[in-house]
């Protein structure tokens, strides 16, 4: 499939620049005055790019009002209000992000969702068991992840991530106090990662990376149908898979009613393939995660925090999503 030609800033790099600044002066000032203290402080901040972001702002307007053609669901559509309500919902997920390294979010204010038993899984891998993968979504606060090492009895996580700011975030993790979550930069699936990666699930350790996030340079995507639309979605989650005979499992962090829920479900046993069938295989995947993602958009409509133009290269008529769509539905 041939890709039209990247924007000459991509959005990952925009977003990099700014994202490690803001967490840094944001740790910074948790440590020296408290959240309390912090709150109207980042307010203010999150409210500063609200005035001044006006792409941004036109791409939450375009993802609430894509949700609400979706569900059906008019009460969904885009408002200044909404939109500045996911503004404000992304400024808190950056404190509690903050109290997950420092290891201050208690895990009272953390409900587990598990019917199918993956924290006995969780569990088994410390003790001679393989590890698994978690592919997970900016839908909500990934970091909360960490949680699942105190769930599990000190499961080592490794989150797999695109970002060259992977050193920097490191080391405010550890000076935040977190020693068991370890970002791990992706930038090309080459045989000495592999190897690594493969030797960290025979220790036990999992695996997590996000299944809808098109990294900067890998050029391994597919587009599928997203809330009606089609959407490009990272080849990388279900190719690292297939390499590495590895079960996938789906993982949700959403706030909901001031609460943070973990949503375990699987969704995979140890893929393989035939070669000639791999693109199509990964399609398929592909579109049973976007499907699942768009069904979780609805338990928590303004966390999805993806403020690019996720559907920018492809939607030309309507770049700002107001107008009526015929999405195809997917019954949450």
């Amino acid at each position: 499939m041939t890709e039209p030609a990247a924007h000459s800033a991509h959005w990952a790099a925009q977003k990099e620049r700014g994202s490690f600044t803001l967490m840094w002066l944001t740790a910074f000032g948790l440590r020296r005055l408290g959240r309390r203290p912090m709150t109207p402080v980042l307010y203010v901040v999150v409210f500063y790019f609200f005035v001044f972001g006006r792409r941004a702002r036109r791409n939450v307007r375009q993802y609430q009002n894509y949700l609400a053609a979706w569900s059906g669901r008019p009460e969904l559509r885009a408002t200044l209000r909404s939109v500045f309500g996911q503004f404000m919902a992304f400024g808190d997920s950056l404190l509690d992000r903050l109290e997950v390294w420092r290891g201050t979010l208690p895990l009272r204010d953390v409900q587990l969702h598990d019917p199918s038993g993956m924290r006995a899984r969780l569990l088994k891998s410390t003790h001679g068991g393989r590890g698994e993968i978690l592919v997970g979504t900016h839908l909500g606060n990934l970091d909360v992840c960490r949680a699942l090492a105190d769930l599990g009895e000190q499961v080592p996580l490794n989150v797999l991530v695109h970002t060259s700011q992977v050193a920097h975030f490191n080391r405010l993790q550890s000076a935040a106090g977190d020693h068991q979550l370890r970002l791990l930069q992706v930038s090309e699936m080459d045989a000495a990662l592999m190897l690594e990666l493969s030797q960290r699930l025979d220790r036990g350790e999992w695996l997590a990376i996000a299944g809808d996030r098109v990294p900067l340079h890998d050029g391994r995507r597919v587009t599928v149908d997203f809330l009606g639309h089609p959407a490009p979605f990272p080849q990388g989650p279900w190719l690292l898979a297939g390499l590495l005979r590895c079960p996938v499992n789906l993982m949700f962090c959403l706030k909901i009613d001031g609460r943070y829920q973990i949503h375990l479900e699987p969704f995979m046993d140890a893929p393989a393939w035939d070669r000639s069938q791999r693109e199509a295989i990964i399609r398929n995947w592909v579109q049973r995660y976007a499907d699942r993602l768009a069904q979780k958009c609805l338990l928590a409509p303004r966390q999805w925090f993806n403020f690019h133009a996720y559907w920018q290269t492809l939607e030309t008529s309507d770049p700002t999503g107001e107008a009526d769509a015929h999405p195809r539905r997917v019954a949450p």
